[in-house]
């Protein structure tokens, strides 16, 4: 596993800090009876019938290819094919089915040794132990979409084999929420949900975001920020970090070491309007249509650092707020984050699709943060390893497809 690192507060903000890089047309492969957009459309409504368009396109394309037998080498197959749903699309029993199968690793055993992470109890803290222990390894650097892509896979495969789950990983649409958060079906609080709010708190100052040399962002608190009150999750007891937390009034808090044990209540803080600056229909579509490099592409979704617009990567996170949600190394310990980062590959799915020869395998980036300190070019040869998560140590290039390498899945 990889060392944990320090990381100062104002290297740690530029995570979040995007600007958006003007838009460019993209030159897509279609059949002649479709014809895709090439510019993300400007009115809301507009760029979301464009998203609904060329996610059927590319679902459409990926089973044709399936179908066709161009991927058979690989063994995936129509008959292996899963399809991941957005939660909404799910029934009320698939939603309980994939909710007592997280619970259920929030039980099981820690397999990660007590003297590498004291903190971590459970299967679920395993993934959490990782992800702090690997955070400077796998943001703003060139493994940063695969390292993920093979993450929340391997969490579903732990899910199927260690708990009995039968189901598929779900996503977060987050722009279909933009409306509302907290009547979103993700976190209404319900017994299907994902959990709710956190308990009010009431005149929260801005979350400040500073960065040497550049204006600091001023992120709105939600209508929550106290411990979650209602929802499966809301006795789930978050046991390492924090590692970097962003409070209210510019102030971080942090553990001397994270992966001690520090149980605590799972908060949050719903932010309704991040999701509407910054992870809305049109946000998604000038993403995914704005840049044809993955170089670009990445850097935009994850933020631009020092220029202001914290990106859809950064504007789910902070949206779910709270304890762990703004904290980048320890994220993964809200059980929402899944369904945070199935969208996120799911954007990268559909901007793959849009050019597979020229995408399909295009990498960017170094091994470390923001290439700090210097580090070698990632490259297809360059080894993932999940540590005592789940999972062998696998090649980038085995990661880059989602019909090929350990994956059979495509998007709905």
């Amino acid at each position: 596993m990889v060392a944990l690192h320090a990381l100062t507060a104002a290297f740690l903000i530029s995570q979040v800090c995007a600007s958006a890089i003007p838009q460019q047309d993209v030159t897509v492969s279609t059949t002649s009876s479709v014809v895709l957009p090439s510019v993300a459309a400007r009115s809301v409504e507009a760029a979301a019938a464009q998203l609904e368009q060329l996610s059927s396109w590319a679902y459409n394309t990926s089973t044709d290819r399936l179908s066709e037998a161009k991927d058979k080498r690989h063994g995936c197959t129509l008959s292996k094919l899963r399809i991941r749903r957005d939660w909404r699309a799910f029934s009320a029993a698939e939603k309980k089915d994939y909710i007592k199968a997280v619970r259920c690793l929030q039980e099981l055993p820690a397999r990660t040794p007590a003297h590498l992470a004291a903190g971590a109890k459970t299967r679920y803290d395993d993934f959490l132990a990782t992800h702090i222990n690997q955070t400077l390894n796998i943001h703003y650097t060139g493994t940063f979409l695969a390292w993920h892509r093979y993450f929340i896979h391997q969490f579903e495969e732990a899910l199927r084999e260690e708990c009995g789950y039968r189901g598929n990983i779900p996503y977060w649409d987050w722009p279909s929420d933009a409306h509302s958060l907290e009547k979103s079906e993700v976190f209404d609080g319900s017994e299907t949900s994902m959990s709710g709010n956190g308990k009010y708190i009431p005149n929260q100052p801005d979350i400040v975001l500073t960065m040497e040399g550049a204006a600091d962002i001023y992120l709105p608190t939600g209508t929550g920020g106290g411990c979650v009150t209602s929802g499966p999750f809301k006795d789930y007891t978050v046991n390492l970090g924090p590692a970097a937390l962003m409070m209210p009034g510019g102030n971080q808090t942090a553990m001397s070491n994270p992966l001690d044990y520090n149980p605590r209540c799972l908060k949050r803080d719903l932010t309704t309007e991040l999701i509407q600056r910054f992870a809305n229909h049109t946000s998604v579509m000038s993403l995914i249509l704005g840049n044809n490099k993955i170089r670009d592409f990445q850097l935009v979704m994850q933020g631009v650092p020092g220029t202001g617009d914290i990106g859809v990567h950064g504007g789910g996170h902070y949206a779910m707020g709270g304890d762990p949600g703004r904290d980048v190394w320890v994220s993964p310990g809200d059980p929402a984050f899944w369904h945070h980062h199935g969208m996120i590959d799911r954007v990268w799915w559909l901007w793959q699709n849009l050019d597979r020869k020229n995408r399909q395998d295009a990498i960017a980036g170094t091994d470390t943060f923001l290439n700090n300190p210097p580090s070698p070019n990632t490259t297809l040869d360059t080894m993932v390893d999940l540590g005592y998560a789940k999972g062998k140590p696998m090649k980038m290039r085995d990661l880059m497809s989602t019909t090929a390498g350990p994956f059979c899945y495509v998007y709905l």
